[in-house]
C-alpha cells in the first residue's frame, strides 16, 4: 500500500519512467490500470483521476497521441464498467441467497428500485468519485438495472470522465506552477473528487427535513 500511495502522489515521475521503459506499450498498461480500477471490485485503490490528468500532461509533451490516448482510456472505462456490471449481475442471486446481516434479499430489492429511479445520475456521478466508481456498476448489476439503460449512462460517464481529466492535463498540466507543484495538484484532484457525494448527502438530508 505505501508503494501505491507513493505512485499516486508522484504519478508524474512514475508515469515518465513507464513511458521511458515501455514506449508504445504504455497505452496498453494505462488501459489495463483504468480497466482494473473500474472493472474489478477488488482494485478500487488504483489511481484513476490523477492517472488521466498526468497522461494528458504527457500527451501535451508528445509522449502520447491525444486522440489515441482518449480512445484507449475511454474504451477501458466503458469495458471495465460493463464487466463489473456483468459480474454483479452474475453474482447477484448468489450474494443474496443466504440472508445474512449484511446481504439481505430486501437489500437487493431496494438496490433495484434505487437504480431504476436514480440509476443514470448515480452511474455518471460515480465516475468522478474514487472507490464509488468501482462499486457502482457492480451494485447496478446486483440490482438488475436494465443493461441498455446502464450502458447508455456508462458511455456518457466514461466520455465525460476521461475527456475532462485527460484534456485538463493536456491543456493545463504543463503550466510551470502546476508542473512544479504536481503533488499538490493531485491532492486537490482527490479532494474535488470526493466532494460530490458529501454535497449530495447533505442536500438529500436537507430535502428530507423540509
Amino acid at each position: 500500500m505505501p508503494n501505491m500511495i507513493d505512485f499516486i502522489l508522484h504519478i508524474d515521475k512514475h508515469l515518465n519512467a513507464i513511458i521511458q521503459n515501455c514506449g508504445a506499450w504504455s497505452y496498453l498498461l494505462l488501459f489495463a490500470i483504468i480497466f482494473a480500477e473500474t472493472g474489478l471490485v477488488v482494485t478500487p485503490f488504483l489511481p484513476g483521476d490523477s492517472l488521466l490528468f498526468a497522461s494528458g500532461a504527457f500527451a501535451a509533451l508528445g509522449s502520447f497521441n491525444i486522440v489515441w490516448l482518449c480512445v484507449a482510456l475511454a474504451s477501458a472505462a466503458i469495458i471495465g464498467d460493463s464487466v463489473n456490471y456483468a459480474i454483479g449481475k452474475m453474482l447477484g442471486d448468489k450474494v443474496f441467497r443466504h440472508d445474512s446481516r449484511i446481504f439481505k434479499k430486501t437489500y437487493l430489492d431496494k438496490t433495484h428500485k434505487f437504480y431504476e429511479k436514480y440509476g443514470g445520475k448515480t452511474i455518471v456521478i460515480a465516475r468522478f468519485v474514487p472507490i464509488v466508481r468501482t462499486f457502482a456498476p457492480f451494485i447496478a448489476g446486483v440490482g438488475m438495472m436494465s443493461y441498455g439503460r446502464f450502458f447508455a449512462y456508462n458511455v456518457v460517464g466514461a466520455l465525460l470522465w476521461v475527456g475532462l481529466f485527460v484534456l485538463s492535463g493536456y491543456f493545463f498540466g504543463n503550466i510551470p506552477i502546476i508542473k512544479e507543484n504536481f503533488t499538490i495538484v493531485i491532492f486537490i484532484i482527490i479532494f474535488l473528487s470526493i466532494l460530490p457525494p458529501f454535497i449530495e448527502y447533505f442536500r438529500h438530508k436537507k430535502t428530507e427535513q423540509v
